[in-house]
């Protein structure tokens, strides 16, 4: 196999010093090599180690033994959707969701759920029913399954929806609590829905977003009635990641 497909070869030996022409510079030296096929969601897979953040116990669905005493257990396999919680925009949610009183979480919707693990946290740690919406079918589909590992299947309910526009979702605010573990430039976008379907006192948890990019979201939101209430930063791979829980006034 190669990654361009059968047919494109002559594409490619032509885009390239059509590319360095335009660029200014000389032609590269470069090779065909054929790759392995490799599975990498097997490979990822093999790779999941059980870890702990904040009250929780996160590992694969094969690996079950070795839990300390006291934490709440997550069973993700995450598959095609994101969200095995090692990286440190999903680690942040989790730490800050253990922070949060559950007598202000009644209405909850996780959006841009992926594999489900945020939206599975919240119905463990508070053990209510939890909302998730995801544009990815397949992640929603990866969701349901996880919701089932973890015997929360009657309090997860997982849908397609680009935001809050699912039927499912938008009927269902004002919501006490939005959290959305996606990018800066769509939080973004999502801020004056994010900012319609939350009731006064409620809040967004908002992650996904580099330390550098925090001031533009809190100044678009503080625009639209959000004030910041907590913040943490944590480290994957060299990057620092700041997840954000903001109050409605």
């Amino acid at each position: 196999m190669d990654i361009f497909g059968e047919g494109d070869t002559a594409l490619v030996e032509a885009a390239i010093p059509a590319a360095a022409a335009a660029l200014g510079i000389a032609e590269p030296d470069w090779r065909w090599e054929e790759l392995p096929d490799i599975d990498w969601v097997a490979e990822n897979q093999r790779s999941f180690r059980p870890f702990q953040v904040g009250p929780f116990w996160v590992h694969p669905s094969h690996v079950d033994q070795g839990m300390p005493h006291g934490l709440l257990p997550l069973r993700i396999d995450a598959g095609l959707a994101f969200g095995t919680g090692t990286h440190a925009t999903t680690r942040g949610c989790l730490e800050m969701l253990a922070t949060l009183d559950p007598a202000t979480t009644t209405n909850a919707v996780d959006v841009g759920c992926g594999s489900g693990i945020l939206a599975i946290a919240m119905a463990k740690l508070w053990k209510r029913p939890v909302l998730g919406g995801d544009n990815d079918p397949e992640a929603v589909d990866v969701a349901r399954e996880n919701a089932g590992l973890n015997g929360v299947p009657e309090l997860c309910t997982f849908v397609v929806s680009g935001g809050l526009l699912a039927d499912e979702l938008a009927r269902k605010a004002p919501y006490d609590l939005v959290v959305a573990n996606i990018l800066a430039g769509p939080l973004v976008e999502l801020s004056d829905s994010f900012a319609a379907a939350v009731k006064s006192g409620g809040r967004v948890l908002l992650s996904g977003l580099l330390v550098e990019q925090a001031a533009h979201i809190v100044e678009e939101y503080g625009r639209r009635g959000f004030d910041v209430e907590r913040r943490i930063d944590l480290e994957t791979g060299g990057a620092w990641w700041r997840s954000l829980v903001l109050r409605r006034r």
